[in-house]
């Protein structure tokens, strides 16, 4: 079972990760913050970029993350979250806050429609679009496959499964699983799906 071995998985890493959290909640600076630096300090990095377009805005979005990573580890409750939620909610507010403080854009650029009459929020877009990118990095390869080509590519079962080489049943068990799977990431980085 594919499905249920991505779900125990992920399941672990959250369950490992919430003990490391546990113990930055107590105190303990050390060893568990600087291993969740490493899980999230390039994807924290890589939204920085990508939001704010620039590598020093970038980089402070990283650190002062952590920074408020260690300061409120006592919030987190797992039992709300996954500490990959936490960390991007709190990444999220910092995001905003830096892409709104005057120093930080040198320019304004032209407001697209929905700008202008105020119906979107340039930075939520992108959030979501980076946090559906990474669910989708998530998944295993087969079931990234499947949605990939059943929804960027707006094939049928019955294509896929000729495309692939494998019996309609699997495409539609894969299919199954893969949006249980895509489901549970989203749920995780805090998008209701």
């Amino acid at each position: 079972m594919v499905g249920r071995a991505t779900l125990d998985a992920a399941g672990q890493v959250a369950a490992d990760e919430a003990a490391l959290l546990a113990r930055v909640a107590t105190g303990d600076r050390g060893a568990p913050l600087e291993e969740l630096y490493g899980r999230y300090e390039n994807r924290l990095y890589s939204l920085g970029l990508r939001l704010l377009g620039d590598q020093g805005l970038a980089e402070e979005l990283v650190q002062e993350t952590f920074v408020r990573l260690w300061q409120q580890a006592r919030r987190f409750d797992p039992a709300r979250g996954t500490v990959s939620t936490f960390l991007f909610a709190i990444a999220r507010r910092i995001a905003v806050d830096l892409w709104r403080r005057p120093s930080s854009r040198p320019f304004e650029p032209e407001p697209t429609e929905a700008e202008a009459t105020g119906t979107a929020d340039p930075v939520n877009g992108v959030l979501e679009g980076l946090t559906v990118r990474d669910a989708m990095q998530s998944l295993s390869p087969a079931h990234r496959q499947i949605l990939e080509l059943f929804y960027g590519q707006d094939r049928k079962q019955t294509e896929i499964a000729e495309l692939l080489g494998l019996p309609l049943g699997t495409v539609k068990t894969r299919s199954y699983y893969a949006l249980r799977a895509m489901k549970l990431a989203l749920q995780e980085r805090g998008i209701d799906a």
